[in-house]
């Protein structure tokens, strides 16, 4: 609603642009190296770029992605060849941001999915380090 307000004041385009750019900015330096307790949305890599929040300006500006897209990810999809081979991760509530798991990580990621029963709700609790966009894992549990 907000977004829609701005796009019909002559600068609210480029003002939700550059507020989408601050946003943006805080998510990337908004995640602190070294250990971690997150919580979060399992996705898989292949998938991680539709859960990035982004502008559209076409037909009208709104945003796309994000903890919504995240949150409706299945595990028929985290199951998927492409998605198992491309690796899994979390797309962390605090810093809404997907951290990819290390080779490690990837074996405890699809042992849990092979081991539950829940077809959605992919919600988690991860432990470990974070370097970069990445996580070494120590603990990773499914938040019921």
């Amino acid at each position: 609603m907000l977004i829609r307000r701005l796009s019909e004041w002559p600068l609210g385009p480029s003002f939700a642009a550059l507020a989408l750019l601050g946003y943006s900015a805080l998510v990337v330096w908004g995640a602190p190296e070294g250990p971690r307790t997150l919580q979060g949305v399992l996705i898989d890599k292949e998938c991680s770029p539709k859960a990035e929040t982004r502008m559209v300006a076409d037909p009208s500006p709104h945003l796309e992605g994000g903890m919504l897209w995240a949150y409706t990810h299945t595990r028929k999809c985290l199951l998927m060849p492409a998605c198992q081979r491309s690796g899994y991760g979390v797309f962390a509530y605090d810093i809404t941001k997907f951290l990819a798991f290390d080779a490690a990580g990837n074996q405890k990621a699809l042992a849990l999915i092979g081991s539950t029963q829940k077809q959605d709700d992919m919600r988690v609790e991860v432990t470990g380090e974070v370097k970069g966009d990445t996580i070494k894992l120590t603990s990773l549990k499914l938040l019921p």
